[in-house]
């Protein structure tokens, strides 16, 4: 199954909140006892860069400056984002990530630019390389929780059949847990673009349950 740089951005907002010092404080991150083991494919390697995309700040609301952050470099899991609260409970410090979430709230950890690591292919390539597939564009539904499950209408998607695509689909759900599924990628596109606060690619994954009659 191929996901468009548009419906992957789903994905990486459970990242977001599994790489959240709070989260890792609070127990609920599914990875907060897994520093410096692998939790996604080797072929994923999503970082923070301050000076890149529309999000771009030197300091964060606690007067931190930010800075460069490798998250996961090739799939294994290499440090959480915190504010000054947070990092000083956990021991590893602030990463200078700490924001308002609007005026007059405390400042929490929280991301602005999170960048996935592009492939080389170009979305036709991609589109090639599947046998037989679904290419998703649009979804409707809200992006999975913490949790990482998901269960999501396609709204726009295409039916590939021996590398061409042979018409739309219809009525089409996929569902899935996110760090399941991030074990399994095959392929990133080298079409990166952003997303709100993300920068991701077109991205092939193995096995994906899809139920619809179109």
């Amino acid at each position: 199954m191929l996901f468009t740089a548009k419906a992957a951005d789903m994905l990486w907002g459970t990242l977001d909140a599994a790489l959240n010092g709070k989260q890792v404080l609070e127990g609920a991150s599914p990875w907060s006892d897994r520093l410096n083991t692998p939790v996604v494919s080797p072929m994923l390697t999503l970082y923070q860069e301050p000076d890149a995309g529309p999000f771009s700040c030197p300091f964060d609301d606690e007067g931190i400056p930010t800075r460069p952050i490798t998250f996961i470099q090739n799939g294994v899991l290499k440090l959480f984002y915190t504010d000054l609260t947070t990092g000083r409970t956990l021991g590893s410090g602030t990463t200078g990530n700490g924001f308002r979430t609007h005026l007059g709230s405390y400042p929490t950890p929280g991301l602005f630019n999170l960048l996935l690591q592009p492939g080389k292919s170009f979305l036709t390539e991609l589109i090639q390389s599947l046998d037989r597939g679904l290419i998703v564009d649009q979804m409707l539904g809200e992006s999975a929780g913490i949790s990482g499950d998901f269960s999501i209408n396609v709204d726009l998607g295409y039916r590939v059949e021996k590398g061409e695509i042979v018409g739309r689909v219809k009525n089409t759900m996929v569902a899935g847990n996110v760090y399941t599924v991030l074990k399994q990628v095959i392929e990133l596109g080298g079409d990166a673009s952003w997303n709100g606060y993300c920068y991701t690619p077109s991205i092939i994954l193995e096995e994906l349950s899809v139920t619809g009659n179109g």
